[in-house]
């Protein structure tokens, strides 16, 4: 009888941290997700989520060297002209403007103070 047949169920991005507390104020208050957990005393690594997006936060080893335009995250959402307006009214802002690529994406861009740039883009099909 052949092995079943593998497959990966999930993914989640580990987006390293200067400071944990200024992070997590990004992620939850900023971005809208929520702590699941923290670890450390006092916490230094958080597992943040929002609907089906979980992302790691790890202030460990402190923030990453920055790469321009280099992605740290891809989420994928629905509707992202809502999601980038609840964004600006939240106070962030946009480090690129919502887009509609050639790869048939609608997709803008958040850069957090550690360098850590997250896309959050729409498959256009879906519309």
């Amino acid at each position: 009888m052949p092995a079943p047949k593998s497959s990966l169920t999930a993914s989640n991005p580990v987006l390293p941290a200067a400071d944990y507390e200024r992070a997590r104020a990004f992620y939850r208050d900023q971005l809208g997700y929520s702590v699941i957990e923290e670890g450390g005393d006092p916490p230094r690594f958080g597992i943040f989520r929002r609907d089906k997006s979980q992302l790691f936060v790890d202030s460990w080893k402190g923030s990453r060297n920055v790469v321009p335009e280099l992605l740290s995250a891809y989420v994928h959402a629905a509707n992202v002209i809502e999601l980038a307006r609840e964004f600006k009214d939240r106070g962030v802002q946009l480090s690129k403007p919502i887009t509609e690529t050639g790869y048939g994406m609608r997709e803008f861009e958040v850069t957090h103070r550690d360098g850590n740039i997250i896309c959050f883009g729409e498959d256009m099909d879906d519309l």
